[in-house]
């Protein structure tokens, strides 16, 4: 990962405006040459001028030591260095100056109207420099060198400092740009990470609750008819052998029936992570486990339930089979279907078979004896279902089955997923009644 733009902001440990210590001393170098270069200028200066030469030694030292402050205030330096180009010093000063003004970040007419005044001020300042030493015969060569001089000078010491700042400054604020760009994309990858943990945590909850519901549909209906067949034997043992005999295999037939639906389901979750889920290509399972990111653990697990849920799954055509299971353990139970009878999604087929079962299981547990109505009914794009039992007979025994409280919220759920409505709850004459409708696409 490369260093961030909060890493280069900490990384700074110069003194003051510094952000190193070597652009400290590189500055500070800088400014003592430039002191240097202009107290030497200060006395032709100061000779010149008819001042004392100390007096241009230290006009030059103060004004060449201005350099230090060029990261600051750069348009100081170039002002200082511009206001000294008469007196024929500064020169280092006024090429750093420029470039460092140029290299800011500050408004192009600004450096355009700094670079123009000191390109003025060299040109004029050559240009008379220039005709005195022709006048004085220090120069024996034509008038046209004079503004040739004067241009050459102006624009040698003005326009590389001020390009080439210009540049720098580009591509620093380039780097600054793809620095910022990085840390957000960074930062979005982070987030993009977290979102996809919550995804996959969210997946496994969702997981745990569909292989709670399969559990609970598929032990409860079993074992509860196991129950009241085993109560019924019991009761008829002695009375009748032939009928005990019956139930006695019938509880056999539910314990078998029950133990292959768990086997089957733990097959195929024990199998789900084998092979790539649905709609993922080979290449995506090919990185081992340690690689696969959390989301993918939610997608081969609820690509495992949907395994389940279609291949192994019940349809409305083992409805009949059902009721007379119910019809077999004693209860007086009867179905009646209406509309054309046609086939559905699996999934529409399994839930429509799951509200069935777990409402016959409810029946068997809180209301042993009463009579039941099982009504399916299949309309134009929706099949709906109603189990209705009468109220139970005081003096009828109860089997004592367990209830988890699970039953209901199961259904619900179940039919929730699928678009459906969902409702339940007693009714006038004292019985209970669970009702479905489940979109038929």
């Amino acid at each position: 990962m490369t260093a961030t733009g909060e890493d280069h902001v900490t990384a700074r440990g110069g003194p003051w405006w510094w952000a190193r210590r070597r652009s400290a001393v590189f500055d500070v170098s800088l400014a003592v040459v430039s002191a240097l270069e202009c107290a030497l200028e200060g006395i032709p200066f100061a000779r010149d001028a008819g001042i004392p030469v100390a007096a241009g030694v230290v006009f030059g030292l103060l004004a060449g030591s201005v350099l230090l402050v060029r990261r600051r205030w750069p348009v100081a330096v170039v002002l200082v260095s511009i206001a000294i180009t008469p007196a024929e010093m500064g020169f280092l000063m006024g090429v750093v100056g420029l470039y460092t003004l140029a290299a800011a970040e500050l408004p192009r007419r600004i450096i355009g109207s700094l670079a123009g005044m000191s390109l003025v001020g060299t040109l004029i300042v050559t240009f008379v420099k220039t005709r005195q030493d022709m006048s004085r015969g220090d120069l024996d060569i034509g008038d046209w060198f004079v503004p040739f001089a004067a241009i050459t000078m102006s624009l040698g010491f003005t326009a590389p400092p001020v390009l080439l700042g210009l540049y720098v400054g580009a591509r620093r604020r380039l780097m600054e740009s793809l620095r910022e760009r990085a840390d957000s994309l960074e930062r979005e990858l982070q987030l993009l990470a977290e979102r996809a943990e919550e995804r996959a945590e969210w997946a496994r909850n969702e997981e745990r609750t569909r292989i709670a519901r399969e559990m609970h549909d598929v032990v409860a209906h079993r074992v509860s008819l196991m129950v009241v067949h085993a109560a019924a034997l019991q009761a008829v043992a002695r009375k009748d052998p032939e009928k005990a005999v019956r139930n006695a295999a019938l509880v056999g037939d539910m314990g078998r029936q029950a133990l292959t639906e768990l086997r089957e389901m733990l097959g195929v979750l024990r199998s789900g992570g084998d092979g790539p889920p649905r709609g993922l290509s080979a290449s995506a399972s090919a990185p081992t486990a340690a690689s696969v990111p959390l989301a993918a653990v939610g997608v081969a697990a609820a690509a495992a339930a949907s395994r389940a849920a279609d291949d192994d799954g019940p349809s409305l055509a083992e409805i009949e089979d059902l009721v007379g299971q119910s019809a077999a353990a004693g209860m007086v139970v009867a179905l009646s279907v209406e509309g054309d009878v046609r086939s559905y999604a699996p999934l529409v087929e399994q839930t429509a078979y799951r509200v069935v079962q777990e409402a016959l299981t409810n029946v068997h547990k809180h209301a042993a004896g009463a009579k039941t109505y099982v009504r399916l009914a299949h309309r134009v794009s929706e099949i709906a279902m109603q189990v209705e039992n009468e109220p139970a007979e005081e003096a009828a025994s109860s089997a004592g089955l367990p209830s988890g409280g699970n039953g209901l919220v199961g259904m619900r759920e179940r039919v929730s997923a699928l678009g459906g409505v969902f409702v339940s709850g007693p009714t006038d004459a004292g019985g209970f009644r669970v009702s479905a409708v489940i979109p038929a696409s």
